[in-house]
């Protein structure tokens, strides 16, 4: 392409995003923005735990000459307790502490202001370990999702907990954690699963798929031999969506082609009951190809029942979000959560000007000549004149000024 090519294209572009605004990352305007794309992104994560927005890393605000906005966030979020299928408000939700393997997502997320609302267009997430620096030798080690001996130990504490119920008995639906923790009488392993009502008549027992199935969030801690089991049932859950769904899943996803989407049920995203969620080529998600369930238009956020092998892809630890979304590219998730380069500048200090130099004191009196005392009687006397000349006011003393960084914003929990 030659050179007025190039110019007339970087012409056209400079036209479209005529103006781009940096609003500081802590004003309420990010975090209207902000908060929308955490409900957004829960509402896509099927599987899992939710997660809660922890800082606002980079806000820019792209002005078409036609007043269309486009908010491009940088957000990092950090697991919590609850689990997708739990109904518990993500504001009563734990993050879940450094010692216990916290797991962060860093996302990119483009938002458009539609009918007043802050709407999710496009997304980007990366999910990894936040940080493994605070554990302490001999804390609990986060395991393979697949790791056979902890999954015996999750069958045979959920074994322990049905041996306590006569009339209902649980399949497991759905490995949330396990981990670890090396100790003198052998391993000690702590699970987090979710149960689903089953069917027992033969063996092994079936989950079942009806909406009304009771469902709870175990944990489990312990040997095989001695251990304690604690299950929540859940109070309600969010019905089911009708296996026509338009889930797309990766090749990769362990999910089958019909798979149902999730929604947050205390999510605040407008989202379209028929959009396209993308799964994560990573999903743990497991399809209800035989659900019959039909969504009403008044319902509330739909979830997904996971049903099938407890083994995700080898060696996954934690359930990460959804990795993309970008139904129509936009060019500006071509970076993953990369942290921005741009440099916000600084505004120089104010120095105090220099005060102006005293003047010599004009009244002072002439120093006499020690040799000349001899010689003061005979010198005549010379009368002083005393002026006075006014003194400049000295210049108020100006405070520095105190740059406030526009991005990135505070840390809300570590």
């Amino acid at each position: 392409m030659n050179t007025l090519g190039v110019t007339l294209l970087v012409g056209l572009l400079l036209g479209v995003w005529a103006h781009i605004e940096r609003p500081q990352c802590d004003s309420p305007e990010a975090e209207e923005a902000a908060l929308a794309a955490q409900d957004y992104l829960n509402a896509q994560h099927t599987h899992g735990y939710k997660y809660a927005l922890n800082r606002i890393e980079d806000i820019k605000v792209y002005t078409k000459p036609d007043g269309d906005n486009t908010y491009k966030l940088d957000i990092e979020l950090l697991e919590t307790d609850c689990h997708v299928l739990d109904p518990t408000p993500l504001a009563n939700c734990t993050v879940r502490p450094k010692r216990m393997t916290a797991v962060e997502g860093d996302c990119d997320v483009l938002l458009k202001r539609i009918g007043g609302v802050m709407t999710v267009t496009a997304f980007q997430c990366k999910t990894e370990v936040e940080s493994t620096e605070d554990l302490c030798l001999g804390c609990y080690t986060l395991l393979p999702l697949n790791d056979t001996t902890a999954l015996n130990f999750v069958h045979t504490s959920l074994a322990t907990f049905n041996n306590m119920n006569e009339n209902v008995k649980y399949a497991v639906m759905e490995v949330g954690r396990m981990s670890s923790q090396v100790v003198s009488g052998g391993p000690m392993y702590l699970a987090e699963y979710v149960v689903v009502e089953a069917n027992c008549t033969d063996d092994p027992c079936v989950p079942q798929n009806e909406t009304m199935a009771a469902r709870g969030f175990c944990t489990a801690r312990g040997s095989g031999i001695d251990h304690l089991v604690d299950c929540k049932m859940f109070p309600t859950m969010m019905p089911i969506i009708d296996a026509n769904s338009t889930v797309a899943a990766d090749a990769n996803s362990t999910a089958a082609a019909n798979s149902t989407a999730a929604a947050d049920a205390n999510s605040t995203a407008f989202a379209d009951a028929n959009s396209t969620a993308f799964a994560d080529t990573n999903s743990t998600a497991f399809a209800d190809t035989n659900s019959t369930a039909a969504a009403s238009p008044a319902m509330p956020p739909m979830v997904h029942i996971h049903t099938g092998s407890l083994s995700p892809k080898l060696g996954l630890r934690y359930h990460k979000l959804t990795t993309l979304h970008d139904p129509e590219p936009s060019g500006f998730l071509s970076s993953e959560s990369a942290e921005s380069s741009e440099v916000v500048p600084v505004a120089p200090a104010v120095v105090d000007a220099a005060a102006p130099a005293a003047d010599p004191a004009v009244d002072a009196a002439p120093v006499a000549d020690a040799g000349s005392d001899s010689d003061s009687s005979n010198s005549a006397e010379v009368p002083v004149v005393k002026i006075d000349v006014p003194v400049a006011a000295a210049p108020a003393v100006v405070d520095p000024i105190v740059v406030v960084p526009v991005c990135p914003g505070r840390k809300i929990f570590f």
